[in-house]
């Protein structure tokens, strides 16, 4: 089982990648699900056309694709009213980009959209790295504020913040790296290695369209871990936070696992 934590669909300012396009790779690649999040604009500010966007691309998937929800927190309650919408959509996690939105992750602006998160026990990615002004330890920091949540560590803070992302996983229990990106050999062997961190708290992550899904899936191929905690990166450990039973993962009959 494969599942790919973190997928941006659409029209980026640079990249695109239509629902087509990624299933197609899904396929070649032997990816089972992935976790779709709207375009950069939307997540900016088009929230509820995002929204949509995603709701539609599940919906149509056969069940493959998982929809993020997302929400600007300085549309205040209006942000938080839009997650739920997005929840009866079929929303099943939060993704945030304090970049692309525009806030200080530790300055209170998202706390009412963690607290539904909570509520709804969705996880929530954040995403971490360049440029600075949403890193592995302030995203720590905010993990720590809300144990309740199962925190996903976008990027793991690359690239230059990947020194910081060990010590952000020991800080937070409930924070949670993702593999893109970050080289088998170095960033990876350390995580795995670190009695307080292990392969358990990572999750297999493509970030498409900004990489290749050969590459990302190639480095945990090559990483030499057991089979076991393969199979916990790759896609055990995301489906438990999502709570995924038997019957969600085992989808589409004669899809490759």
């Amino acid at each position: 089982m494969r599942i790919d934590a973190h997928v941006r669909i659409g029209a980026q300012r640079e990249t695109a990648l239509t629902v087509e396009q990624l299933l197609t790779v899904m396929d070649s690649h032997r990816i089972d699900r992935a976790m779709i999040a709207p375009s950069e604009a939307q997540i900016a500010f088009h929230n509820r056309e995002g929204n949509d966007a995603v709701a539609a691309a599940a919906k149509r998937s056969g069940g493959r694709l998982i929809p993020y929800a997302v929400a600007t927190p300085w549309a205040g309650r209006a942000a938080v009213d839009e997650l739920a919408r997005a929840r009866d959509n079929g929303a099943r996690a939060l993704c945030v980009d304090s970049s692309l939105q525009g806030f200080d992750l530790l300055d209170g602006m998202i706390e009412p959209l963690l607290i539904f998160a909570a509520e709804a026990s969705w996880p929530v990615y954040v995403r971490t790295g360049s440029p600075p002004g949403h890193l592995p330890l302030p995203t720590a920091l905010l993990a720590r504020r809300h144990p309740e949540l199962a925190v996903i560590m976008g990027r793991s803070g690359a690239t230059d913040f990947w020194i910081d992302a060990a010590p952000a996983l020991r800080d937070a229990a409930n924070l949670y790296g993702d593999t893109s990106y970050a080289p088998w050999d170095t960033v990876l062997a350390d995580f795995a290695t670190d009695p307080e961190i292990g392969p358990g708290r990572l999750v297999f992550a493509t970030d498409l369209p900004y990489t290749t899904a050969a590459g990302e899936v190639q480095r945990i191929l090559d990483w030499p871990i057991t089979e076991a905690e393969r199979d916990q990166v790759f896609g055990a450990t995301l489906a438990g936070l999502l709570g995924l039973q038997d019957a969600d993962i085992l989808i589409n009959e004669g899809n490759p696992t």
